[in-house]
């Protein structure tokens, strides 16, 4: 077993786990009762971890989590006026209010 991924939000967690599975790789979740702990432990010791059950699954758990980060990084846009990098769900630049340029 290996770890793949760990993070403080339990619904991201969830979505990677969701989209691994559907890959068909096994996983587990760890430290699912454990945020009831916070304070008496660190707080990186209370994250939801992402285990993979076969270890030969893992390069291609991780290869679905970087293609995630992927998709989710393209589409960005650069404000013509202040150069700001904007996300794909602004219609107006979030630091300057100028309109998105037409695709």
């Amino acid at each position: 077993m290996k770890l793949v991924y760990s993070n403080e939000n339990r619904f991201i967690v969830s979505n990677i786990q969701n989209i691994i599975e559907n890959a068909g790789i096994k996983t587990l979740l760890k430290n699912e009762f454990i945020g009831g702990a916070a304070g008496d432990l660190a707080p990186l010791d209370t994250w939801l971890e992402l285990w993979i059950e076969e270890d030969a699954d893992y390069s291609r758990a991780v290869e679905l989590i970087e293609n995630l980060n992927t998709a989710r990084n393209s589409g960005y846009w650069i404000c013509s006026h202040c150069h700001e990098k904007n996300t794909p769900a602004f219609e107006v630049c979030w630091n300057c209010q100028t309109e998105r340029p037409a695709t």
